[in-house]
């Protein structure tokens, strides 16, 4: 598999913290890579230290085959195109103002291409709007054009739909899907709205006190959260020396509830649990979500 982004013992410290701890992952090319994790989990240090806005205590990451200690290391930054916590626009400049200003700093030969940009984050009609007076979707929407400028070919979005509202996060994951479907740029995304998440990702990292706990791809996350019955009984060790003997594959949660993954004719489960002297009390179908899941893998407590 080849990688856009690999990461191996990356660690960042300061004098009384660390926000990353040997973080170790992999970014593969053409994917929406969502990064999972609480408040101060070490999301957006990862996020900066990728981008060259601080660099690593140790350990090193590599974009594009080249290491961030090497001399040209800036060659493959100028591949990547980034929107770091909050859009990096001029309030007082248009849209199109913007971007002008954006072309000259990366030094590009001619404003070609600005109406195209315009036009595909949906901003053609704002004229001579100031961003100041943008909403804060239409702001994002110029943040991310804003990093598309040099073309790049790996975008980076920290919380891209933070604060939105319903409309403006249609907007921003239809944005992502089209950027990464027809121009095939490969997405990194950190998000707290973790359902929104799961409509884009190709692939999870699931980060925690600056680790990463696991990666998985949508496919592997779709198998490991699929669909269970969920029974409560009053008494989980009959419960499972009945679905044992029916061959079924369950997981037992406490001493009333368990998990069971296949089809089971609720007459003969409920006969066979009388036989054991044990009462069926309630039955329901689930689907764990990502939520759910991330919350199993790294405990409970403050979420983001």
């Amino acid at each position: 598999m080849e990688y856009v982004l690999q990461a191996v013992g990356l660690t960042k410290r300061y004098r009384r913290s660390s926000a990353l701890n040997g973080l170790t992952m992999g970014v593969p090319r053409g994917a929406i890579y969502g990064l999972v994790g609480r408040n101060g989990a070490g999301k957006t240090t990862l996020i900066r230290l990728i981008c060259g806005l601080q660099t690593p205590t140790s350990g090193t990451y590599t974009l594009y085959g080249r290491k961030n200690t090497d001399r040209d290391i800036d060659r493959s930054r100028r591949r990547m195109g980034a929107v770091v916590e909050t859009p990096s626009i001029y309030l007082d400049m248009s849209a199109e103002d913007n971007l002008k200003q954006q072309y000259r700093v990366l030094g590009l030969p001619s404003f070609e291409g600005i109406g195209e940009l315009l036009e595909l984050v949906g901003l053609e009609s704002a004229g001579k709007k100031k961003a100041r007076h943008f909403s804060l979707g239409m702001k994002q929407r110029l943040g991310i054009a804003v990093a598309l400028a040099g073309d790049p070919d790996f975008l980076v979005l920290d919380e891209p739909v933070n604060g939105l509202d319903p409309q403006g996060i249609i907007e921003i994951r239809e944005l992502i899907l089209r950027l990464n479907r027809e121009r095939q740029i490969t997405v990194l995304i950190s998000s707290h709205i973790l359902d929104e998440l799961s409509r884009l990702a190709t692939h999870y990292g699931f980060i925690d006190g600056g680790r990463m706990v696991k990666e998985l791809s949508a496919a592997d996350l779709e198998a490991a959260c699929r669909k269970c019955v969920r029974l409560t009984v009053t008494d989980t060790a009959a419960l499972a020396r009945v679905l044992d003997g029916m061959g079924a594959e369950y997981k037992i949660l406490d001493g009333e509830t368990a998990d069971v993954y296949q089809k089971i004719p609720v007459s003969r489960l409920t006969a066979a649990l009388q036989a054991e002297g044990c009462e069926l009390i309630d039955l329901q179908e689930r689907d764990e979500s990502l939520e759910s899941y991330f919350v199993s893998l790294v405990g409970g407590g403050r979420h983001d």
